[in-house]
């Protein structure tokens, strides 16, 4: 018996019009940077709502935790290294989260993946 494999037939031309266009969606907010001060330093984080959404989607599959370490990462891209050799006291990690939340237009308890 030989394996039989699907094949999904195209029904419409991409020149044909379309239910929604992902294109044309624009962020409702400027999505400016957030700035720390830490460690005698400044450290740029990306706009929540400005990472990519698979990778912030990856990261809520972890829990909170992963969610805060994950997306602090994204944000702060080539920074991050630097960022991570500093010792950072846990008391700190929260607040920092929670303002970039609030910059971000985010609520608490919401991930950046689930603002539309």
């Amino acid at each position: 018996m030989t394996a039989r494999t699907a094949t999904v037939k195209k029904t419409t031309a991409d020149d044909q019009p379309f239910d929604f266009n992902l294109d044309t969606v624009e962020a409702e907010v400027e999505l400016r940077p957030f700035r720390v001060h830490f460690a005698g330093k400044r450290w740029e984080f990306t706009h929540m709502q400005a990472l990519n959404a698979w990778d912030a989607l990856a990261a809520a599959e972890g829990g909170d935790v992963r969610v805060v370490a994950e997306s602090m990462k994204l944000a702060l891209g080539d920074q991050w290294e630097e960022f991570r050799k500093l010792p950072l006291p846990q008391h700190k990690v929260m607040p920092l989260f929670q303002a970039w939340q609030k910059h971000s237009g985010v609520e608490s308890g919401e991930s950046a993946a689930s603002e539309s």
